[in-house]
């Protein structure tokens, strides 16, 4: 009985709907331009936004002194920037409880896999320096567990001895305070920057 009604009163619904729309037969050409518009104005917003935050990004740029001041998750969100100013769409910041050696990941324009962990200093050269432990972490998950085509350690410090050759040995990049003060008050992407890195396994779109 209830369903009966309910359907009744559906119907009225839908004859008086129709009723209406055929004595008013403007009304749905107005419904869709609007529609149309409105959807017209938010891809354009879209682009727009999508243009500006393209601007931001690549004229993004940090002084050592703002990079000292940074908490270390800070730090590990200025790295992602950076790899994102520098091309890499699909940048992120990874670190923390178990992120297996690795604090940003992200893909270059040419298709390589960076798997990065951050070494932040309060001190900056002042403080302690990066040694192989924090290598041998990257070491052993960079590419076996990452997968990643460029395995680098980034610290607003330094490194040791050992920790170079080691990396060196173990073909790790480093980027150093020197280093990343170019970087990052720069406008070349990090890849230009270091020597040795892999081969594009791509062409760039840029190219």
């Amino acid at each position: 009985m209830a369903l009966g009604a309910g359907l009744l009163v559906a119907w009225a619904v839908v004859v008086a709907v129709a009723r209406f729309l055929a004595a008013h037969p403007w009304l749905p050409v107005l419904l869709v331009v609007l529609a149309g518009g409105a959807l017209a104005w938010w891809l354009v917003r879209r682009q727009r936004d999508a243009r500006w935050a393209e601007v931001r990004a690549r004229g993004l740029r940090y002084a050592l002194t703002q990079l000292d001041a940074l908490h270390h998750r800070q730090f590990e969100h200025a790295v992602r920037d950076l790899m994102r100013r520098d091309g890499c769409a699909d940048a992120v910041q990874v670190g923390g409880a178990g992120d297996n050696g690795a604090d940003v990941k992200a893909t270059d324009p040419f298709g390589r896999l960076w798997v990065i962990q951050c070494k932040h200093r309060r001190a900056g050269l002042q403080g302690s320096p990066v040694g192989t432990p924090d290598l041998h972490v990257l070491n052993g998950t960079g590419r076996p567990v990452h997968r990643g085509d460029v395995v680098v350690l980034v610290t607003n410090g330094r490194f040791t001895g050992r920790a170079v050759a080691f990396a060196h040995d173990q073909r790790l990049h480093l980027v150093d305070r020197t280093v990343l003060g170019e970087w990052a008050a720069g406008s070349r992407p990090l890849w230009e920057i270091l020597r040795a890195v892999p081969p594009p396994r791509r062409p760039s779109s840029r190219s």
